[in-house]
């Protein structure tokens, strides 16, 4: 037989855990509401632009900046990590000009990108210069 690998596997254990409780859900008339899980990834980079947007990502040793060339965005415009549960964060970026429709909850077509783990999502900045708004997320060890 080439290449050819077993598993055993005792589907009867896994699936018996959840048998009661679920047993247990609809016997006692319980309900449980779905509730809708926004964030797929641990780390995400959410920028208020459309999801199509061009944006130049470039990585450098210590760094990733990501780089769009956008209208005035202001003086005031800074990144800020959010915590949606423990270990899952979003940066995303704030503003007194930044358009109030990317801040509302309905936020389902903007730019996302994942983040690897080893970045350091707290310490993200970002900066409006001449045309261009630049995210700088750094990079911890790996």
């Amino acid at each position: 037989m080439k290449g050819c690998i077993t598993f055993q596997y005792d589907i009867n254990s896994t699936f018996s855990g959840a048998a009661n409780e679920l047993s247990f859900s609809l016997l006692s008339g319980r309900r449980h509401k779905l509730r809708r899980v926004p964030h797929i990834f641990n780390l995400e980079l959410e920028l208020p632009f459309h999801s199509e947007t061009e944006v130049s990502i470039q990585e450098n040793s210590d760094c990733f900046q990501f780089i769009i060339q956008t209208y005035d965005l202001g003086d005031d415009v800074r990144a800020q990590t959010i915590e949606i549960l423990p270990n899952i964060k979003k940066i995303v970026i704030r503003g007194s000009k930044i358009l109030a429709w990317a801040m509302d909850e309905l936020e389902l077509d903007l730019w996302r990108c994942q983040l690897p783990l080893y970045t350091r999502p707290e310490l993200a900045s970002a900066v409006y210069e001449d045309g261009e708004l630049i995210v700088t997320v750094p990079k911890g060890e790996e």
